[in-house]
């Protein structure tokens, strides 16, 4: 539990001390689970904090977020997709995290095996695990079939046979 002083002061009571944001980034990069709230109100504000540090380190460097996209995730907000767009991003980035993962793993085995084959592996799992994800996230957001005319919304029209087969 980390709280937040009106001083703009981090307080990390797990150990009793002041911290600053990169203490914050690094108990991400640890994988070590926090909460960060605001000392006066009680409320959990660990996703500002988090976009603190996210703003900081695209000042600071090479950022990930081009403005384009910047510009695209802002047009989202209040926008009937939002909803799927924020799963489909957290989707996204769960999925590459385990396919960086498994290139790291596989990486090391590609000095002594064959890089050909090596690739050509991963590709053939990105391609796999992006069509996956995109087919469950249409899949769950496709609109409902409309019936023809005649047809009731709730029958399933028999699959027609060709003639000549």
């Amino acid at each position: 539990m980390i709280k937040k002083y009106p001083n703009r002061r981090l307080y990390d009571t797990a150990i009793s001390s002041y911290i600053t944001l990169e203490d914050v980034q690094r108990l991400v990069l640890s994988h070590i689970d926090f909460r960060v709230t605001d000392a006066k109100t009680g409320e959990d504000i660990t996703r500002n904090i988090l976009l603190q540090i996210i703003v900081e380190r695209e000042e600071g460097g090479e950022p990930i977020f081009s403005t384009d996209v910047l510009q695209q995730i802002i047009r989202f907000y209040g926008d009937a997709l939002q909803g799927m767009i924020a799963s489909y991003l957290d989707k996204s980035m769960n999925i590459f995290v385990k396919q960086q993962h498994a290139l790291r793993q596989q990486m090391q085995n590609v000095v002594s095996g064959d890089p050909i084959s090596f690739m050509r592996e991963l590709t053939e799992q990105n391609v796999s695990l992006w069509k996956e994800i995109q087919e469950g996230f249409f899949r769950t957001k496709r609109p409902p079939r409309r019936a023809n005319a005649g047809e009731r919304a709730d029958s399933v029209a028999p699959p027609s046979r060709e003639s000549g087969s």
